[in-house]
């Protein structure tokens, strides 16, 4: 264990891929990230549509958890998940988040918070209906959050759910569905050397994005 801790303790890595300065950013936030989003699929950068979802609890108490982007526009980005869940339950309570991307390859990051919504059924039955068979039945399988005695429960589940529903009988259950977040703020982050990172950041002041510069 001490080798470990001394190990990660001697990581170490310097950011020279990228720049990033005002001048060179779109005003608009969502073109922004559209622009990214498009040099990071170019790259072949791994999960480029993995993000991180962080929630607050009722409680108070912070949750992050990886879940996919599927949609965006006009500063709105779309997930889907279940609406039992842990996540769902803190967003009902609390619909300010945060989500946030990490492509080492590129040494970059970018930031969205804002506040979500339930997206339209009709949305949800659009992207549902799209799924794979499987992951359509896992949708129905899984009480997302809820406690398993084994995995054996949830095998046997989906494959009670196989006799019960075909590829084309198969619909969106009522408890499962998708999310919009409407964002009121970005950041975008390129790692630099020495650790003298570059963060330009958009806020809406009076309906307006700014554009600013944070110290790394």
């Amino acid at each position: 264990m001490d080798h470990l801790r001394e190990q990660i303790l001697k990581l170490r890595e310097d950011f020279t891929k990228g720049t990033l300065n005002e001048g060179d950013v779109n005003k608009s936030p969502a073109l922004e990230f559209e622009k990214w989003l498009a040099q990071a699929l170019e790259s072949q950068v791994p999960e480029i549509q993995a993000m991180t979802l962080n929630t607050v609890s009722p409680e108070g108490k912070p949750a992050s958890r990886i879940v996919y982007l599927r949609e965006f526009e006009h500063d709105q980005y779309w997930f889907y998940g279940n609406y039992n869940s842990k996540k769902a339950k803190h967003m009902e309570k609390n619909p300010n988040i945060a989500l946030s991307f990490f492509w080492p390859d590129l040494q970059r990051q970018i930031r969205i918070e804002g506040t979500v919504t339930k997206c339209h059924p009709n949305n949800s039955d659009e992207y549902f209906n799209n799924r794979p068979y499987e992951s359509k039945l896992g949708s129905w399988a899984s009480d997302q959050s809820g406690e398993l005695s084994s995995r054996e429960e949830l095998i046997n589940k989906v494959e009670e759910l196989k006799n019960k529903f075909t590829p084309d009988t198969i619909k969106r259950p009522d408890f499962w569905g998708g999310w919009i977040l409407q964002a009121n703020y970005y950041e975008f982050w390129q790692g630099r050397k020495s650790r003298l990172h570059d963060r330009i950041i958009y806020v809406q002041e009076n309906n307006v994005w700014k554009i600013k510069r944070l110290a790394p």
